[in-house]
């Protein structure tokens, strides 16, 4: 028995290799049409024909292949009218937890019968991001990750990369305002700034962000305080609340100027360089099926919107 309805894109390459393997089985038993890609162009050419003739398109990989099929989707005009479901076969699946997705198996228990959300969708310079929008030390400590670390280590990858670029980092010279055309609300040296739109950051007590106002959470850290970044909980203590070197907003909308040379920005571990970045968020724009876990109105952590 075939399910044409369900279309799923799926990354061979993506973690180990076994977690994806073990999907497209799952997924062929099922009947779901597997679609394998190569390369990033090929997974949004993929994603935009399959959101013409599917009523479900779910990417099977890490974020980067999320990502990339959303672009498809959005390609093809079809956001509004396909739910999307993620199979979080990569190496950190940040957004297939933050929406309540535990496995391999469970995602397709969720395909099945999830509850369909309407959740936000954060645009900078045009690209979207569902999960996060990282400038500065992160950043680029993710373009500098070996693909073989990365999957030996995992997520532990990108934390050792940071380690060894700390060194060499001479830190943002920005201007970040919250509205168009608005007056700078934050202005000066910053180590990295981070945009949250499904998550939120280590220090603010739970990963899920609300991710249904509409709202990108911002943390902007200026600066490192002395701690030992090797031991356990480093990542809290770093964006622990109330730190004098961080500053948190919440905003529909935010520009960052860059004073110099373009600095990288990961959105979703997809590299850009801007000199200027404008992030929107699109309240309500993603119909996609999320677990039982998911809270639609998380507790907030963050100070209100300016």
């Amino acid at each position: 028995m075939t399910d044409p309805s369900t279309v799923v894109i799926r990354n061979p390459r993506s973690g180990d290799g076994k977690r994806t393997q073990q999907a497209a089985k799952i997924a062929r038993n099922r009947g779901y049409d597997v679609l394998d890609t190569s390369s990033g162009t090929e997974t949004i050419a993929l994603a935009a024909e399959a959101a013409t003739r599917a009523e479900r398109v779910v990417a099977c990989g890490g974020d980067g292949t999320l990502n990339k099929t959303v672009q498809g989707v959005i390609k093809s005009e079809q956001l509004d009218a396909v739910s999307l479901g993620v199979i979080p076969a990569g190496t950190g699946n940040d957004f297939a937890d933050n929406i309540g997705i535990r496995g391999i198996k469970h995602a397709f228990e969720v395909i099945e019968s999830g509850e369909e959300r309407h959740l936000d969708l954060g645009i900078a310079n045009s690209q979207p991001f569902l999960n996060s929008c990282v400038g500065g030390l992160t950043a680029e400590s993710s373009s500098r990750t070996s693909r073989d670390l990365k999957r030996r280590l995992g997520v532990l990858a990108y934390v050792l990369t940071t380690l060894s670029t700390m060194r060499s980092f001479e830190g943002l010279e920005l201007r970040i305002s919250v509205g168009p055309d608005a007056d700078p609300v934050w202005t000066g040296s910053a180590l990295m700034v981070l945009i949250g739109n499904g998550r939120r950051f280590p220090g603010e007590r739970m990963r899920q962000a609300n991710m249904e106002d509409g709202l990108v959470n911002v943390v902007i850290v200026e600066d490192v305080p002395a701690i030992d970044y090797f031991s356990k909980g480093a990542a809290d203590t770093l964006l622990r609340r109330g730190g004098s070197h961080l500053t948190r907003i919440k905003s529909e909308h935010l520009t960052i100027q860059v004073d110099g040379l373009p600095v990288q920005f990961s959105l979703d571990g997809e590299m850009i360089d801007a000199t200027k970045l404008t992030v929107d968020s699109h309240p309500g724009a993603l119909r996609f099926l999320v677990g039982p876990s998911y809270d639609p109105s998380p507790p907030d952590g963050t100070q209100s919107k300016p």
